[in-house]
């Protein structure tokens, strides 16, 4: 049987105006680091002002570079603890 024994909490924040969407996202690990990460939306001027569509976007776009940043992070601890170049982690 498998037992949850951690839990992250990712959140994420926008900022908009008629035109642009910025997101942040942050998730707190269990041992206190933070990964931060941003993303953005442009609506083109002929597109209705949606803004819901400009939050998943750009949401996305953070969340998508948030784990590109814990891959990273993930990648850096492997190398530290074994004392080698281990190999890329893909996504």
């Amino acid at each position: 049987m498998m037992h949850t024994t951690v839990g992250w909490h990712v959140e994420l924040e926008f900022q908009e105006d008629d035109e642009h969407t910025r997101a942040a996202a942050l998730v707190r690990l269990p041992d206190g680091s933070e990964v931060r990460a941003r993303g953005h939306a442009s609506r083109h001027h002929t597109d209705s002002n949606q803004p819901r569509v400009g939050e998943e976007i750009a949401g996305a776009r953070a969340l998508n570079e948030l784990a590109m940043e814990l891959l990273t992070k993930a990648h850096e601890e492997i190398d530290a603890a074994s004392g080698r170049t281990s190999h890329p982690i893909n996504v």
